[in-house]
């Protein structure tokens, strides 16, 4: 157990993680999301939680593994050609962690994941959020262009491109 790690969670709440996603940044993230779609088949979901809960903290739940559980609950593997991609920030711990569904997963390696969630991370580390997320998406978005570009057919929006903020509870709130 890892008690500074279950401070910091206990330290960082809703207002920590309003302060830095303003209805401003969340809007922009939006658009940045809406653009990268429209430019391929895929589908990107962008996901913040301010804190575990204290009972996953006492499990030592990861932020993978949370990241694991929300692509589940937010049902992004159930995309038409299994291209959703979650890019899930653990604000407390400043942990990003990209969860893609199996049509897309195969196709980029580990090292390619853990360097877009670094250059989040280095982004988030100078306190640049919305851009760090903004370039993030940007990453996946090129993989995604070469994996699963448009074939000029108006696609259909599987996931929605509004970013989701999760509650101490594990809802949604926004």
């Amino acid at each position: 157990m890892n008690f500074l790690r279950i401070l910091r969670h206990f330290k960082t709440g809703q207002l920590s993680l309003r302060r830095i996603f303003t209805d401003t940044a969340l809007a922009a993230i939006e658009q940045s999301i809406q653009r990268a779609e429209s430019n391929h088949e895929g589908e990107i979901c962008f996901t913040v939680e301010a804190s575990l809960s204290t009972t996953a903290l006492l499990n030592n739940q990861t932020a993978r593994e949370r990241a694991i559980e929300v692509f589940s609950l937010l049902r992004i593997w159930d995309t038409e050609c299994n291209n959703g991609v979650l890019i899930y920030l653990l604000l407390a711990d400043r942990d990003v962690e990209i969860v893609a569904d199996r049509g897309f997963n195969t196709r980029i390696t580990d090292t390619q994941w853990q360097a877009i969630c670094q250059k989040m991370e280095w982004a988030f580390a100078q306190r640049q959020f919305e851009a760090g997320v903004i370039e993030g998406i940007h990453c996946i978005s090129m993989h995604l262009n070469e994996h699963f570009p448009c074939h000029g057919i108006s696609k259909k929006n599987e996931l929605s491109n509004k970013p989701i903020i999760l509650g101490r509870t594990h809802r949604i709130i926004k």
